[in-house]
This record gives structure tokens, C-alpha cells and sequence, in this order.
């Protein structure tokens, strides 16, 4: 096993308002993929009052081998009193930028998009000032081997008018084999993002992958070149760490200096936001995005025509 470096150490949990947010969460029953994937993060985020919420509840029907949250079959049971303690947990940490995400559920007719569109909505509806991210999973239905993207589905989350869509490719094309579930793919990953911005050209899209899975760095500008091409705006990469012993080994420890060397690839690619370093995830200081989205809104607001 490679030996964790320095520059990869966190602080513990319990510090700042780390234990107020536990206790909003544990009284509205309410997961989180911060503690349900062993989020490195959860000590920084808490303490900042931010968190990832997850919808769904917490047991996916796909098994991914670089993930801790818990697999099997839910059974088509879903909680419609969710949403709403999801809005409730918003408003009570004073939240102004939420990201939101689920399980897979390929044990729903729609995969679990409806649930996750009238999150969106609740909270809106609530205080629509509230920024909202969905990070999606892909929606797909069909066959392994010829599942697709389902645009039906994507619509619905659209239609909920959130402020950025995320959907993550998660790693190389070469690895998505070895690394996701046999359901999910990188063309379907990338189908998803495009059927986005198909469905919705002036949706804010956002993906990402995790490096140290044994990647190639060229593998790694392929993927941004390929984010790019679907239209993706913001992008995010950061170090594969291995949750237990039952999941896949890290290959490498990527340096931050390589990390730097990604974001100004990015940048160079035209992507609007490109965070990568170590400790970086999906969600990691997503908030930092909404000040992207004012100036953008200011900017296309002066642009047109009066």
C-alpha cells in the first residue's frame, strides 16, 4: 500500500459548527454523501456549515468500486416526506448555495428524477435566492451494454430550474470498466451532459473525474477534452482516496504542482471554473461557483438587447 503523503492530512471532525449541522441533519433524518462515502472533507465542510445532501435514501442499486456508500435493493420504496425536510434542513443552516445528490435507483421507473426535480423545487420554493446544484446520477435505462440516456428524465430536472446540473464521468474512459458499475459507461456519462445542453442551452453543466486510479495524465486531458465537447463549464479533479480495504488500491499520489498543471490545462480548454488539487471533490467549496454564475448573469444581462 502506498503511504499517504503530507500534503493529504485533514483535521477532525468536531471543530467550528461541525456538531450544529450533525444535529440538524440527525433530527430530519437526512443522509449525506459526505458521511455516507467517507468524505475527507466532512471535518472542513461541516465546520463551515456546508454539506452534500443525499436524496433517495441510502442504498444504491449499483455497485462502483471506488464507492463506500451501501449497494442492494431498495425495493421501489422512496419517501416523499424527503424533499421537504430537505427544504427544512436548507433554511435551518441559513444554507445560500446547496448542493444535492442521490443514490442510483434503476429501481424506479425514472430512476428516482421526479423525487430528485421536486427537491429542487421545494427548496426553491422556499427561498429562491437559494442556489441549487443537483449532482445527478445518469438516469439510463435499458440492457447492459445498450443502456442510453433518457432525455424524458433529464427534463424533469431542468424543469425544476436548478442553477448548475453536475454529472460526473468519475475516471478515464479506459478504466470506467473496472471502476463503475457494469450499468454505467463513459459514452453514457457523457451523452448525459450533452443531452443537457441539448435539452437546455443555457444550463450550467459541471462533471468531473478522481485520479490515482492508474490513469495516464494524457487519459486525463482527454477526459477534460472531452467534458469540454459536450459543453461542460465547470470541471473538477481531484485524488482517489480508498475508502476500506474491500475497494480499489490507490495507484498514485497525484503532486499538487501535477494538480496545477490540470487546472490551467482547463483553463486553457475554455472551461469557466476548473478546481483541481488533492482534497478537491464534486461538491468540495461548490459555493464559490455562485459568484461564476453573478458575473455571468450580469454579464449576459448587459449583453442584451434593450
Amino acid at each position: 500500500m502506498i503511504r499517504k503523503p503530507e500534503w493529504l492530512r485533514v483535521k477532525l471532525p468536531g471543530q467550528g459548527e461541525y456538531r450544529e449541522v450533525d444535529k440538524i441533519l440527525k433530527d430530519l433524518n437526512l443522509h449525506t454523501v459526505c458521511r455516507s462515502a467517507h468524505c475527507p472533507n466532512i471535518a472542513d465542510c461541516w465546520g463551515r456549515r456546508t454539506t452534500t445532501i443525499m436524496i433517495l435514501g441510502d442504498v444504491c442499486t449499483r455497485h462502483c468500486r471506488f464507492c463506500a456508500v451501501s449497494t442492494g435493493n431498495p425495493k421501489g420504496y422512496v419517501d416523499e416526506t424527503e424533499p421537504g425536510r430537505v427544504a427544512e434542513a436548507v433554511k435551518r443552516m441559513g444554507l445560500r448555495y446547496m448542493v444535492l445528490t442521490s443514490v442510483d435507483r434503476d429501481d424506479l421507473q425514472d430512476a428516482g428524477a421526479g423525487h430528485f426535480a421536486e427537491t429542487i423545487r421545494l427548496i426553491k420554493e422556499q427561498d429562491s435566492n437559494v442556489l441549487v446544484e443537483p449532482l445527478i446520477p445518469d438516469f439510463a435505462d435499458g440492457p447492459v451494454g445498450a443502456r442510453h440516456a433518457v432525455p424524458s428524465r433529464l427534463k424533469k430536472i431542468i424543469d425544476a430550474k436548478p442553477d448548475v446540473i453536475a454529472h460526473n464521468l468519475e475516471t478515464v474512459e479506459r478504466l470506467t470498466s473496472n471502476v463503475r458499475d457494469k450499468r454505467a459507461s463513459y459514452q453514457i456519462s457523457l451523452d448525459v451532459l450533452k443531452t443537457l445542453k441539448e435539452l437546455e442551452p443555457r444550463a450550467v453543466t459541471k462533471s468531473g473525474i478522481m485520479v490515482g486510479l492508474g490513469e495516464r495524465d494524457d487519459e486525463v486531458y482527454q477526459a477534460l477534452q472531452d467534458m469540454r465537447g459536450v459543453g461542460v463549464e465547470i470541471v473538477t479533479i481531484g485524488q482517489y482516496l480508498q475508502p476500506t480495504r474491500r475497494h480499489l488500491e490507490v495507484k498514485r499520489f497525484v503532486t499538487p504542482e501535477r494538480f496545477a498543471e490540470y487546472g490551467e490545462r482547463a483553463k486553457q480548454m475554455g472551461f469557466l471554473s476548473a478546481a483541481c488539487a488533492p482534497l478537491v471533490r464534486s461538491s468540495y467549496h461548490a459555493a464559490e461557483v455562485a459568484v461564476l454564475l453573478r458575473k455571468r448573469k450580469i454579464t449576459t444581462e448587459d449583453e442584451a438587447p434593450s
